[in-house]
């Protein structure tokens, strides 16, 4: 399909200074441990990345760091659905009562895995599936230059394809939050937040009775391969916020309150429901 204007253009995943960074982190810095200068994690262990660098070179202090920063997640249980390396799993995992970490791809699970033990982290419980609508075994595709957009979703997938560099993939176990919980006897859910690049109305649609009943806060991020996807997914998943009864909705780089009316606004983001 002839893309119709510039909303419905593919957006660029790697610049040249994004690939710059990735090459550096990935081949001569990958091994090296070191503490946390900056950001949500100062103080901790970490392997791989920059966040060896000093706060002032960084300059980090985006919406959502300073969104975390402000929550009292006091003595709840947190699910961190995607979570990549562990960087906020860890951060979670310093506050909350407990931690559920959900990482399907295999090469991000094992550096999350290092990097609780790096810290000496005992309150978490890493699952190897992933969570969607239905059970199901999928191909997950990834590119090495930006190991956190590992993605199931079609168009997800295509943008990755047609991008620069090698793209690896694997099959992964999917199942739904509700039968995970039920079937793995985990504890009812305090917060959740998800980023599953593209995947996210399908995690909240298997999670239905969890949601439901237990009204966890929710913090997802919007994902889409043009604009225009990025704007019918978020349309999509405010009604499904609504339907599941979530009345309030917030934007949290605009802190606008979000209806299914004016769900635009937070197509690049993310969604913050109480």
């Amino acid at each position: 399909m002839t893309a119709q204007g510039p909303d419905d253009l593919p957006f660029q995943h790697y610049s040249l200074k994004h690939r710059v960074v990735a090459w550096i982190s990935q081949n001569l810095l990958d091994s090296v441990t070191y503490t946390v200068n900056h950001g949500l994690l100062k103080g901790m262990r970490r392997r791989g990345g920059l966040a060896w660098l000093p706060e002032f070179v960084v300059r980090d202090e985006t919406p959502e760091i300073s969104f975390w920063k402000n929550q009292n997640l006091k003595d709840l249980v947190i699910y961190d659905i995607g979570a990549f390396h562990g960087l906020l799993t860890m951060f979670f995992a310093r506050r909350a009562k407990q931690v559920i970490s959900y990482e399907p791809n295999t090469a991000n699970r094992a550096r999350l895995n290092e990097n609780l033990r790096l810290n000496r982290i005992s309150n978490v419980s890493v699952r190897t599936v992933g969570l969607g609508s239905k059970s199901e075994t999928v191909t997950m595709f990834v590119s090495p230059l930006m190991p956190g957009g590992a993605s199931v979703t079609p168009h997800m997938i295509e943008g990755l394809q047609h991008s620069k560099g090698r793209v690896l993939s694997e099959q992964i176990s999917v199942r739904t939050l509700d039968d995970d919980i039920r079937e793995m006897s985990l504890p009812a859910p305090d917060f959740v937040k998800v980023d599953v690049e593209g995947q996210e109305l399908a995690v909240l649609l298997g999670a239905r009775q969890t949601l439901v009943t237990n009204h966890p806060q929710l913090f997802l991020e919007m994902h889409g391969e043009t604009l225009n996807l990025k704007r019918k997914a978020v349309a999509e998943i405010v009604s499904c916020l609504k339907e599941f009864g979530y009345s309030d909705i917030r934007h949290v780089e605009s802190g606008s309150a979000i209806s299914p009316e004016n769900s635009s606004v937070a197509a690049q983001g993310h969604l913050y429901c109480v």
